[in-house]
């Protein structure tokens, strides 16, 4: 694959000295939480300010994912890019990227990716930290905001695999709510229609649960059907699928 920069971020990388893998590899930071060692290598991030804006810098070595594509591995930063590149492609609203390059130097695969910083977004974790206390037509508009946001990934063909509230961003505009997602490693095409549109939304249904009541459930399906006349179908398989995970 080869090194990408985004077009309206090039000349500010430039200017700085910042538009290649080496000196975006040597820049010092400090890391905004401990390295992830999962996968037997690392993986790092940092907070970046060139100007006035900001970014976010992933650097990893040896951090592999395995796939039936990638027997031998593939950095885990090359899988997410191109997810990132197919969700703006499908206009999926998602985080952006303003960079990405790998190197393989002896003993080591390493792989960086940039991307723009979500100032001026809360993910939904913070919302419900705070639900109650939100006025009826904030929480209505926020809800609403995540149907919509799950209707057009999987309108698009799109599985996320992690749609949590920690991976939602949302952001105020007047009367409503923009959101979109982040964290898009175990992205897949949606392959088994309801099945997987099921799997995917539940475990928004299971952490959000605890804040949202039955009409804020409804809420969101509705938003994310475009009608109600499924709607209690919809929520029973999503209960069925909540006590499955459950009992595991």
């Amino acid at each position: 694959m080869k090194d990408f920069i985004a077009a309206q971020d090039r000349a500010l990388l430039e200017r700085h000295g910042l538009a290649g893998f080496d000196a975006l590899w040597a820049l010092k930071l400090e890391a905004v939480d401990e390295p992830n060692t999962e996968r037997g290598g690392w993986s790092s991030v940092y907070r970046l300010e060139l100007d006035e804006r900001a970014f976010y810098l992933k650097r990893q070595s040896n951090h592999l994912t395995r796939t039936l594509l990638h027997p031998f591995g593939e950095p885990t930063f090359a899988r997410e890019f191109r997810n990132i590149r197919r969700y703006a492609e499908l206009h999926i609203p998602a985080l952006q990227a303003a960079f990405f390059a790998e190197r393989r130097v002896p003993g080591e695969r390493r792989a960086i990716l940039l991307t723009r910083a979500l100032d001026g977004w809360q993910d939904l974790d913070h919302w419900l930290a705070d639900w109650g206390a939100l006025e009826p037509s904030r929480r209505t508009a926020i809800v609403q905001a995540c149907g919509e946001l799950a209707r057009c990934l999987h309108e698009a063909g799109q599985m996320h695999g992690c749609f949590y509230p920690k991976h939602i961003f949302l952001r105020e505009q007047g009367d409503l709510f923009e959101a979109q997602l982040i964290d898009l490693e175990k992205t897949r095409p949606l392959l088994l229609g309801r099945r997987d549109r099921i799997k995917d939304i539940e475990p928004l249904f299971r952490r959000a649960g605890h804040h949202w009541g039955s009409d804020e459930l409804q809420i969101f399906l509705q938003s994310y059907l475009g009608d109600e006349t499924s709607m209690q179908r919809w929520l029973h398989e999503l209960s069925q699928r909540r006590r499955y995970k459950a009992t595991r």
